[in-house]
């Protein structure tokens, strides 16, 4: 089956924006092929600094004719009924239709048939629409063309349409249509500076062939494995180690399109900054790379970067030009550096009195108050020194005045850390002011000194605390306030250090440090609550439990104790594993069905205590008997918090829970003897709960 090579060739595409414009240019063409009916086999797309490419192989070479039949007007409907559905379904006359018979009486049905175009012709429509309507997240609209005004809206200006399509065995044909005064063809044009002239290209394979010739590199990954072998293999032979960066490593490939790797250096006294600083100004400024000594951990007074050309001088004025910018700059942070040096953290802290944290929760100065009362509450939970948690409380954002923080905000609370060090505070407060802000994702890590982890506690508490009580709550895929990943951060930091601390304690706590309460302040806790059950389940989950355990858990109410959450959790999916676990979920579901009609039919609940002398059948008795024994063990093990007992408790209730159900008619004749059996249904169902509530999972 044919294939297809589409090419937008333009000015310099925002490396940022390079990936998504890929994406969308393969879901673009292919949902729209699919639309029609063109099932294709694989598709791919690539970018470049100056190139959008798509390649789609196995595409049909003709659309399927479709046939439809179209109901129309009831058998004697009026005229002008009639000549309308001949007209919509292209009949000459009723004689062409056929008679549908319908309940509600005999209708006309109209078979119209439509013929398949041939591929090209359909590619040809819908190619320009999606690259006039293109999703760019920011684009422009240039000059004229042939004397007309431009009215292609595009990233940067468009030059040159590539489009053809054909079988492998075949000279391609190029699928015609003209985009503002741009006409399709199969010429393109190779790297800027060192092959521009124009290039004929047919198909994909000596396209991509033909542009690699041309000194570009058209797959983005095969352009990111030369940059990161280049630069390791040079760092290596001056005797260093590549500092990698990952988001740096997708940027700079998206500026080039023939990778040139190049060292540069600096002076030496510039290592007296702290290395991320010295990271953050040349990755931030010049978008290059550092190198590691290995022998002391330390950065090394050399850097790597990436050239988009192969220069005659073998790189040196490419060199020289990063080293006099990047000279510049680490200059700067070196002043920036030394000056925040000459403060110390806390005689900041009144700036703080100006600067508001949001209108309705008071200043900052006036949050990180609630935020060191807190932390000296959390503090003997975790097993903090409640004096260095307040001390620690106190300086953790007091980095964020200082001039180095302001230039390069990615490293707050490392800087923090830094300068606590430098004026001799504690290691455990200085490690605070770093990694209270920790963890910031799932893939963060989280904070094990107690210190840290009271204040970052402290932090994410009263900010969840604080937005829940002016009712500023994440809606659907809005959190501009990130509390969502606040919560999550709670959440790792308690189950992560085995800590036992109560929530609805802590947030009625943080709820009593702000100034203005809201009118539900009592609901508060318990409503964040559940909102901390929403984010534990996204959390379980991705660890591979399931979310309805933790539904069954929660449901049993006053559960705010995370830890003993994630255990109970835990305990219950490995019993639910098990032979035992699944017969009895089952047993308790039958019984809880069961009660549920009978309950719905009586209007009423049959709970309280069974009568023993109403018990006539052996299984009654055995399974009495066994309900009294396991809710004594299972709740003695959940007191001792042992809740792989408490499973191995639940466990016995299996046999006679499976004897029951087969041997007993719960619905008997007698009344009595009835509503006796239902009540010992409601004692399974009370059993169960001693551990979860075993209707919120499912089967």
């Amino acid at each position: 089956m044919p294939d297809l090579l589409l090419e937008l060739f333009s000015e310099e595409i925002p490396a940022r924006m390079q990936a998504k414009a890929a994406d969308d240019l393969r879901r673009l063409v292919t949902d729209k092929l699919v639309a029609e009916g063109l099932v294709y086999e694989g598709a791919k797309a690539f970018a470049t600094p100056r190139r959008l490419a798509l390649t789609v192989h196995g595409v049909p070479a003709r659309q399927p004719d479709l046939k439809t039949e179209r109901r129309g007007p009831k058998v004697g409907a009026p005229d002008a009924a009639v000549q309308g559905f001949l007209k919509a379904t292209g009949l000459k006359s009723l004689d062409e239709a056929k008679i549908q018979r319908d309940p509600k009486g005999d209708f006309y049905i109209g078979l119209i048939e439509k013929p398949g175009r041939d591929a090209i012709d359909v590619l040809a429509e819908i190619l320009p629409v999606i690259i006039r309507t293109f999703p760019w997240p920011k684009s422009m609209r240039w000059g004229a063309r042939s004397g007309k005004p431009g009215s292609l809206n595009w990233v940067r200006p468009l030059h040159a349409i590539t489009a053809t399509f054909g079988l492998e065995t075949e000279e391609p044909d190029v699928v015609r249509f003209e985009v503002d005064g741009i006409e399709t063809g199969q010429t393109t044009y190779g790297h800027r500076f060192l092959a521009p002239s124009a290039i004929s290209v047919r198909r994909f394979e000596d396209y991509e062939a033909k542009l690699l010739d041309a000194k570009v590199v058209l797959d983005p990954e095969r352009r990111k494995d030369a940059i990161l072998t280049d630069a390791k293999q040079l760092a290596f032979a001056q005797g260093f180690d590549l500092v990698e960066d990952q988001n740096l490593l997708d940027e700079v490939s998206g500026l080039v399109e023939w990778p040139v790797v190049l060292m540069g250096s600096f002076e030496q006294e510039f290592l007296k900054t702290p290395d991320e600083v010295i990271r953050a100004t040349i990755r931030n400024n010049q978008k290059c790379f550092v190198v590691r000594d290995p022998k002391t951990g330390k950065l090394a007074s050399k850097f790597i970067l990436v050239a988009n050309i192969e220069a005659t001088d073998g790189g040196k004025t490419i060199i020289g030009g990063n080293e006099r910018v990047i000279r510049a700059r680490l200059s700067d942070a070196k002043f920036f550096y030394e000056t925040d040096l000459k403060t110390r953290l806390e005689d900041r802290l009144p700036k703080f009195e100006q600067i508001v944290f949001h209108e309705k929760l008071g200043t900052q100065a006036a949050r990180i108050k609630r935020i060191e009362r807190l932390a000296a509450e959390i503090a003997p939970f975790v097993g903090a020194d409640v004096a260095k948690a307040t001390r620690a409380a106190h300086l953790a954002k007091a980095d964020l005045l200082t001039e180095v923080v302001g230039e390069f905000p990615e490293v707050q609370g490392l800087m923090g850390k830094y300068y606590a060090l430098a004026q001799g505070e504690d290691a455990s407060v200085a490690a605070a002011c770093e990694e209270h802000y920790k963890p910031q994702g799932p893939a963060d890590r989280v904070p094990t000194d107690p210190v840290s982890i009271a204040v970052a506690l402290a932090d994410k508490i009263d900010t969840l605390v604080g937005f829940w009580a002016i009712d500023e709550k994440p809606t659907g895929s809005k959190d501009p306030y990130a509390l969502r990943r606040a919560a999550l951060g709670v959440i790792r930091l308690i189950a992560e250090n085995a800590l036992r601390l109560s929530l609805m304690k802590v947030a009625a706590s943080a709820l009593g440090g702000l100034s203005a309460k809201p009118a539900d302040a009592q609901k508060l806790p318990s409503d964040l609550l559940a909102f901390f059950a929403d984010r534990l389940k996204v959390q379980l989950r991705e660890q591979g439990a399931r979310h309805d355990l933790v539904d069954a858990v929660f449901a049993l109410g006053g559960q705010d104790d995370l830890l003993m959450i994630v255990r109970r959790v835990e305990a219950l999916g490995k019993f639910l594993d098990s032979d035992d676990g699944k017969n009895l979920l089952a047993g308790t579901k039958r019984a809880s069905n069961i009660l549920s009609i009978e309950e719905k039919k009586d209007k009423r609940s049959f709970d309280g205590a069974p009568d023993a002398a109403l018990y006539s059948l052996g299984e009654e008795k055995a399974l009495a008997k066994a309900i009294g024994v396991v809710k004594a063990e299972a709740g003695a093990a959940v007191a001792k918090e042992d809740f792989a007992a408490a499973m191995s408790a639940m466990a016995k209730l299996r046999p006679p829970v499976d004897a029951f159900f087969d041997k007993v008619r719960v619905n008997d004749d007698d009344t009595r003897v009835r509503e006796n059996r239902l009540k010992l249904l409601n004692e399974i169902r009370s059993a169960t709960r001693a551990v979860a509530d075993f209707s919120k999972i499912q089967d």
